[in-house]
């Protein structure tokens, strides 16, 4: 049985339970090795969010007040889903968003295991019993939010979309997804027909993409709550700034320049496999990507060395006809953005060694090296497979360098001492931070988050953090009779 059937998604977003066309229309989906049209989405406007909130608002106190085992089920079966139509769901994330297998693979596990861990939300303890002076019962319980806006990107849109879906669902809310239009069918479609199999009522999930007006009615609607953001920071300070104005809560997950420390102590050629993952991984395009290599200077050059021989020997082509360790990158608009931060690097003193060119949104693995702290290589996101290497002196250099800038999501550190490595980490402000393993890491139970600039913390992953995000706290008190007051 196929998933996804064209003629109903074709020209059409998934609204209060059915495919409807779009209000802005309609426009290309691309497949980015070949620039062939994969079939047409529909467009959402800013109508259809106020629609589609109305909806998801009614259906939401029905799907909320369910036994939680009929909730925990519907997350069950979606994650069978998810393995089960594997092959379809991965020839669309290889054809439309460009990923090699290795991605396409670890984005299907990783949608499975975040339904299988929302289907235990459900079931959670959601409260406590609180001590009161008074001779009352006095409790705190978690409440559903209600209606819950996901707001995903392009580049994962599986993951950092059913990161927020499946638990906001689970708890009892309702949901609104705006995938990016570049890889909504991946990211939107694809989903939506998934809970619509494992039997989630209409209404409870909508899938609206569109552009940034979209996005402004979602956080603006009243209907809606609680906003999921996962992009770039400036756009998330502006979501940040809308939902403050409207007394909404927005988790924001944001980008990243994280760091890579090879210590004096490493074993080169393990620092550089780690190197190559954690920088050249779906071409880059992934938040936690390895974007600066702090290398001590006793094995630096051996470092800058095998780094750039083994980038020069990946493979770069389309991951839909043959086996590639990099496909393309998402966008021409992408590919400039990349190899204007190259070129502006080596004006500022990076020396290239290997890499730094392309052929249509084919990107070559590229290497910088001797990157001056003040480069652009340094100081920005690339979004793109480039390694910018910088040499350290000492220990306090390497903690001074990974601290400086504004980001703060993943961190990792190589070295034979790991007790070492934990110590240098405490010194240096992150969300994530792995020991002899590069940046890029995710578990659906994990708390996941940065801080700084790149986000507001840990508000996906494991239990603790989902019902921070798309729960409300309540309190309750109970008597057997009413009190009598003084007036």
């Amino acid at each position: 049985m196929t998933l996804l059937d064209t003629a109903d998604w074709s020209g059409h977003v998934f609204k209060a339970g059915s495919w409807q066309p779009g209000q802005a229309g309609a426009y290309a989906v691309i497949e980015p090795a070949t620039g062939r049209e994969l079939g047409r989405m529909g467009q959402a406007g800013v109508d259809d969010v106020a629609e589609a909130g109305r909806a998801a608002a009614d259906a939401q106190r029905a799907w909320a007040a369910l036994p939680h085992p009929a909730r925990a089920a519907v997350m069950r079966r979606a994650g069978d889903l998810w393995q089960q139509h594997a092959d379809e769901i991965a020839g669309w994330n290889t054809r439309e968003v460009g990923a090699t297998a290795g991605i396409v693979g670890f984005s299907l596990h990783v949608a499975a295991e975040e339904c299988y861990q929302a289907a235990a939300l459900p079931g959670h303890p959601l409260g406590e019993v609180l001590s009161s002076e008074e001779p009352r019962l006095s409790l705190a319980r978690r409440m559903p939010a209600g209606v819950v806006a996901v707001i995903s990107p392009f580049n994962v849109p599986i993951i950092l979309g059913i990161r927020s879906v499946a638990p906001a669902l689970a708890l009892g809310n309702a949901v609104i997804l705006k995938p990016d239009p570049r890889t909504a069918v991946t990211g939107g479609a694809l989903m939506a027909r998934i809970f619509e199999e494992a039997g989630l009522p209409p209404g409870v999930l909508q899938m609206l993409p569109g552009g940034a007006d979209v996005g402004q009615a979602l956080v603006t609607d009243p209907n809606i709550r609680v906003i999921s953001f996962t992009g770039s920071t400036g756009v998330g300070r502006r979501i940040g700034a809308l939902a403050g104005e409207h007394l909404k809560r927005a988790h924001l997950e944001l980008g990243g320049n994280s760091a890579l420390l090879v210590l004096d102590d490493a074993d080169v050629s393990a620092a550089v496999n780690l190197a190559t993952w954690g920088s050249f991984f779906h071409q880059g395009q992934i938040c936690m990507t390895t974007g600066r290599h702090l290398v001590a200077a006793h094995v630096y050059d051996d470092f800058v060395e095998a780094l750039a021989e083994k980038a020069a020997s990946l493979t770069v082509g389309n991951p839909a006809t043959e086996q590639v360790a990099l496909g393309p990158v998402i966008d021409a608009g992408q590919r400039d953005k990349i190899h204007g931060l190259v070129n502006a690097s080596t004006s500022a003193g990076a020396k290239l060694v290997a890499g730094g060119t392309y052929t249509d949104l084919f990107y070559r693995p590229t290497v910088l090296a001797d990157v001056p702290t003040e480069a652009p290589a340094f100081t920005e996101e690339i979004f793109g497979p480039v390694a910018p290497v910088t040499k350290v002196d000492s220990i306090d250099h390497a903690i001074h360098l990974a601290t400086s800038g504004d980001y703060g999501l993943s961190l990792g550190i190589v070295t034979k001492d790991p007790l070492r490595g934990l110590a240098i980490a405490e010194q240096i402000p992150t969300g994530i931070v792995h020991i002899n393993d590069q940046t890029v890491n995710d578990e659906a139970n994990a708390p996941f988050g940065g801080i700084r600039a790149s986000g507001t913390g840990a508000r996906f992953g494991g239990p603790t953090a989902n019902l921070e995000a798309f729960t409300e706290t309540r309190w309750i008190t109970l008597r057997s009779t009413p009190p009598t007051y003084p007036l």
